[in-house]
């Protein structure tokens, strides 16, 4: 497996760096594989550009960072708008379709996800992004749902706990017929 480079961004508040830990926990306990994870966010606390790598690989990771994502996650569209350039060309673009509303022109395939209105629906916006990572699990395999819920049961407040489940599969159903292939 050649490294997997995956960028989250969005604002503060949005669970970004949150979800780059949990994928990054869940493929190191659950998958032997190996992860390193980089954050950086403005200096508000909520509301401020937030941005979470995530490099998962089968071999030792020699680089906290990289240069081009195959996966990018964007979950408002000032973080698309920055972001898209480190994508590289047939990469997977993961976009909040509320809070996207312009996707500029990329070579990169988009994968629209109601991440923030099913989260509304289901009780509060604060479970857009288990959405995504439900969908990232459906699509890309790289942990079982199981995996997924075991890990996030760790890292989530016990109030929250089933309205992020529910978001997880919520995102599991947007996924279904849909398998990344990723390009080497």
């Amino acid at each position: 497996m050649k490294p997997l480079n995956i960028k989250f961004c969005g604002f503060g508040g949005q669970g970004i760096i949150l979800s780059a830990v949990i994928l990054g926990t869940a493929v190191v306990i659950k998958r032997n594989l190996y992860a390193v994870q980089t954050q950086s966010y403005g200096s508000e606390a909520r509301g401020g550009e937030c941005q979470s790598e995530l490099i998962i690989s089968n071999r030792p990771i020699n680089s906290p960072t990289a240069e081009k994502k195959d996966i990018l996650v964007a979950m408002s569209q000032i973080a698309l708008e920055k972001y898209l350039p480190t994508l590289r060309a047939k990469g997977k673009l993961i976009v909040d379709s509320k809070l996207i509303k312009k996707i500029p022109s990329t070579k990169a395939i988009v994968y629209k996800v109601p991440a923030t209105e099913t989260a509304i629906e289901l009780g509060d916006r604060i479970a857009a992004n288990m959405v995504v990572l439900g969908f990232i699990q459906h699509t890309s395999e790289l942990i079982t749902r199981s995996d997924l819920i075991e890990v996030v049961t760790d890292f989530v407040p016990e109030k929250y706990l089933n309205l992020n489940l529910k978001a997880i599969d919520a995102g599991i159903e947007f996924a279904k017929g849909i398998r990344f292939v990723m390009e080497e």
